[in-house]
């Protein structure tokens, strides 16, 4: 988003293995030198020092919150990396405001093990009451009863609100209701009103709220029992009734004292929270079967851990990586706490998966390197076909950046090779705003590159790519709730232009497939260098009738740049400085 217009020590571990491949003397004649097997790394253990565990008897818990808070709360481009957790029980007279890469979560099997009477806060005070780079924060599993009645929650991209129990409302926008434009919602319970204000776009799924006060431009929902019915254009709700698949998200609990990792089971055509009755559907793995990383551990190290059939918890910090983290085995985890930050370096991808069922990557940052790469993260090899329906691999708040942090290049960010993987929320963002930054400094082309048939995006954010922000060659592929900005900083029309083409669309159904579908799609331009450009649409698709669009949106911010269509040749083209969407409800 724009920053100019809008926006402990654990239980024991698992023993090491003995060293293997000790010589023996069989004989007295010289051998030929036997290659020592590494000694296996162990599972488990402490996860260092900014994982930080209270419980109920902590001492000092909102000192040790203002704390970290302070130091956060301004450095968007900082490398501080923060999880908190909360044993079970009950906590009272908290405000727990969250800064960058900061992440707060309980340690129950259910949100309502773990209560805090009091708030978790996301404000916009630091940029002056604009939410729009309320970046890289997150709540998870925790219950919270807001003194006043209702939490604030101004976020902008990349901070999931998930598995929370609000026992009252929640308010989307800053102090002041200015810019904001977020956010993701899934698994959650909010008893009272869900309260966007000035949030221009939102998405909730698989969540029960009491109701939604009102809508900007694009309010997606997909089984959210209370959700608002059917209106877009006016009013601007996009409301499916269930989620196709979904999956929710790995998440860490206590089992007594031990630490578990909880699987959730898949869902079809879902409606509503994963928890409240009796114990959630899925399975857990003990903590003793991951590899606790660190920062500073090579990747040669993590992929060691991955060949001994370990699972992988990043802890909080950045990790450089000077080849590729290889997913192999089925139904691996990849678990990212506090936005541990994966930076490839030399130009190589930073992690890749190959063609097995049940992969699950989840809560971590890709940060482009100065070198470019030519892809950032890899679902699967290129032209595999293989059914994954009845176990798909999730990617669940993964996020990406070029850029901001200092010079980035990648060619690719995302490519979903895979059969039926989820992308269930994502930001995939060429930065326009922090250091490094220019049209060809943080060059990036494509956003998010699908291959794989029958994949399902929910929850999908891509900004400002120099080419197209997707690009979708997959058939029966699905997005449910999509916001782009194209790339602000175009110097000129020639910059983007796309053959015959004026400027690459955010979003680009391949011309051979036949069968798509998506709701809830909304792209924005702001080309403030050069305000003259002209997009010819946002939205381009094969035009058959089983590529099928509902409820898709276009806006000039301010008149920065204008779209001539919607979709194709569908829809009638922005205008002036008025930043009112040109709308299509269905097409074709």
């Amino acid at each position: 988003m724009s920053s100019v217009r809008r926006r402990t020590v654990l239980g024991a571990a698992a023993a090491a293995s003995a060293l293997a491949g000790l010589p023996t003397a069989a004989s007295a004649a010289p051998s030929a030198p036997t290659a020592v097997t590494p000694r296996a790394l162990p599972g488990g253990g402490d996860l260092g020092p900014n994982v930080i565990v209270f419980d109920p008897s902590t001492a000092g818990i909102q000192a040790k919150l203002d704390q970290i808070f302070a130091q956060q709360e301004t450095a968007q481009f900082g490398t501080g990396r923060y999880q908190l957790l909360f044993k079970p029980g009950t906590y009272s007279g908290l405000n727990a405001q969250l800064g960058f890469y900061t992440s707060i979560s309980g340690l129950g099997l259910s949100p309502d093990d773990t209560t805090i009477n009091g708030d978790i806060t996301v404000d916009a005070g630091w940029f002056n009451g604009n939410a729009t780079q309320n970046f890289w924060r997150s709540a998870e599993n925790l219950a919270l009863v807001p003194v006043s009645g209702t939490n604030r929650w101004a976020v902008a991209q990349a901070a999931p609100f998930r598995r929370m129990h609000v026992r009252g409302s929640l308010n989307l926008s800053p102090n002041g209701y200015g810019w904001a434009s977020g956010g993701y919602i899934a698994d959650s319970r909010i008893d009272g009103q869900v309260q966007p204000y000035s949030q221009q776009q939102w998405y909730t799924r698989d969540s029960v709220i009491g109701s939604w006060l009102n809508g900007v431009w694009n309010m997606v929902f997909s089984g959210v029992q209370g959700a608002p019915a059917q209106g877009f254009p006016n009013p601007v709700y996009t409301t499916l009734a269930t989620t196709p698949v979904s999956r929710e998200k790995p998440f860490l609990y206590l089992n007594g004292t031990e630490y578990r990792v909880f699987l959730p089971e898949k869902r079809t055509n879902a409606s509503g929270v994963t928890w409240g009755n009796g114990t959630p559907r899925g399975t857990s793995l003990s903590l003793s079967q991951f590899y606790v990383a660190k920062p500073g551990v090579t990747a040669a190290t993590l992929n060691q851990a991955l060949t001994q059939g370990l699972h992988l918890l990043l802890t909080p910090g950045i990790y450089h990586l000077d080849q590729p983290i290889q997913v192999n085995r089925a139904n691996t985890v990849v678990l990212g706490l506090g936005y541990a930050t994966l930076v490839p370096d030399n130009g190589v991808t930073a992690l890749k998966t190959a063609d097995v069922d049940g992969v699950r990557l989840a809560g971590f940052l890709i940060d482009a390197g100065t070198v470019n790469s030519n892809t950032l993260l890899e679902v699967g090899p290129s032209g595999t076909t293989t059914d994954h329906s009845a176990n798909p691999t999730t990617v669940q708040d993964v996020f990406v950046r070029i850029g901001g942090a200092g010079a980035g290049k990648a060619t690719t960010s995302m490519v979903i090779n895979n059969r039926h993987t989820i992308v269930d929320h994502t930001w995939l963002w060429r930065a326009d705003h922090g250091t490094g930054i220019g049209w060809d400094t943080n060059r990036a082309d494509y956003g998010l590159l699908v291959n794989g048939a029958d994949v399902l995006a929910t929850g999908l954010f891509v900004e400002h790519f120099n080419k197209y922000d997707v690009q979708w060659n997959g058939e029966r592929g699905r997005t449910i709730f999509f916001q782009n900005e194209k790339a602000y900083d175009a110097p000129n029309q020639a910059a983007i232009q796309n053959g015959s083409i004026k400027g690459y669309a955010a979003y680009k159904v391949g011309d051979n497939v036949t069968v798509h579908e998506g709701w809830g799609l909304g792209s924005y331009c702001y080309y403030n260098v050069a305000p003259t450009i002209v997009q010819h649409n946002g939205f381009a698709a094969p035009n058959r009738s089983g590529v099928k669009f509902h409820d898709l949106l276009v806006v000039s911010l301010g008149g920065q740049g204008q779209y001539e269509h919607v979709i194709n040749e569908t829809g009638a083209p922005t205008s002036g400085t008025s930043t009112v969407p040109s709308t299509v409800v269905s097409y074709p």
